[in-house]
């Protein structure tokens, strides 16, 4: 089997059967792969509307299990597969046309552990066309992870790139459970594995900006959870650095993953600006920031992260009592309460 296609689902009726209709939209012999669908806990119509896929299709598979988040759903997945590649596609976002077979094609003939492909941000569900030619002709060039990192800007996502099962379970590697950004510190650890990635100019993916979604959504005590989460990538990326340091690796692809653990710290920053949480916890999370090195915010404005916003908003998040000021003008009766 060439390909596993692994989709947490979670309450997404109103998404999941357009991501399924682009998946079946591929051209794809049944035989070649297989949707592996992880059910976690959802309470909607979600799981009836997959089953109903289920029932037609012998190679869509539905698995359910208690809520435990995405990363958990996306590890059971890893653990059912059988193709020589896996892809995660989240259930809200779908595939233009017959993109797949030319990106397997180029995976296998490669013998590549990642292949990235390009992803357009929309809030259409009807972008079905491909605007690359599908020929088998695109140009290819294969690099080693940190010489990637050093040359592309990335996703924190992990719906831009398909992966080896083999090397993933070699790694070995799985998402962290319970928590937000498990992506992000997925993508940056398989990045920094990899012997054989490359990047193809096919525009394939559709992300679908969902209003409310589990990174949009305003309600606080989620908020908080985000915060704490963004401070904990941001924890994880730490020995991903000082081993490149260590080793005097590529001092390109070093600066890079330094600007995205301070693009952690910056959004959790902007975050904490408009959340609930207490100054007190502010002081700490700062700190604790400034103990792991991303903080004050030296390495963020770069290739990924650049203009007058950005520049002008580090300036003033890198002192401290400013920063404070900020955040206490912005309900300064509520985050004093203790």
């Amino acid at each position: 089997m060439r390909l596993s296609i692994i989709i947490p689902l979670y309450n997404v009726e109103k998404y999941v059967s357009t991501c399924l209709d682009s998946i079946l939209n591929q051209g794809l012999n049944e035989k070649e792969y297989e949707i592996l669908i992880i059910n976690d806990g959802s309470t909607d119509n979600s799981l009836e509307i997959v089953e109903n896929f289920e029932q037609k299709y012998s190679h869509i598979h539905v698995y359910s299990k208690k809520n435990g988040g995405v990363g958990s759903a996306r590890n059971k997945g890893i653990d059912l597969a059988k193709g020589q590649y896996i892809y995660f596609i989240d259930p809200d976002d779908y595939l233009a046309d017959n993109v797949l077979e030319i990106i397997l094609y180029y995976a296998e003939k490669n013998n590549l552990q990642i292949l990235a492909f390009s992803s357009l941000g929309t809030t259409k569900t009807d972008i079905n066309k491909s605007q690359t030619s599908n020929a088998k002709s695109l140009p290819i060039q294969i690099f080693n992870g940190r010489e990637y990192i050093a040359s592309f800007s990335f996703k924190n996502e992990i719906w831009w790139y398909i992966i080896n099962r083999d090397f993933l379970n070699e790694i070995p590697l799985r998402f962290i459970e319970d928590r937000w950004m498990e992506d992000a510190i997925f993508t940056g650890n398989i990045l920094l594995k990899a012997e054989r990635i490359s990047k193809l100019d096919i525009d394939a993916h559709r992300h679908v900006k969902v209003e409310g979604s589990a990174m949009t959504s305003k309600e606080p005590s989620h908020y908080l959870k985000v915060i704490n989460d963004n401070a904990n990538a941001a924890l994880m990326y730490k020995p991903l650095i000082e081993g490149l340091e260590k080793n005097e690796e590529n001092k390109v692809c070093i600066e890079r993953l330094k600007a995205r653990q301070q693009s952690f710290v910056f959004f959790l920053m902007i975050r904490m600006l408009k959340s609930t949480i207490k100054f007190d916890k502010v002081k700490k999370t700062i700190t604790n920031m400034n103990n792991i090195g991303a903080y004050p915010l030296n390495a963020f404005i770069g290739k990924d992260y650049n203009g007058f916003v950005y520049t002008l908003l580090v300036k003033l998040f890198n002192i401290k009592r400013i920063y404070y000021m900020l955040f206490l003008i912005s309900n300064p009766i509520l985050k004093l309460k203790r």
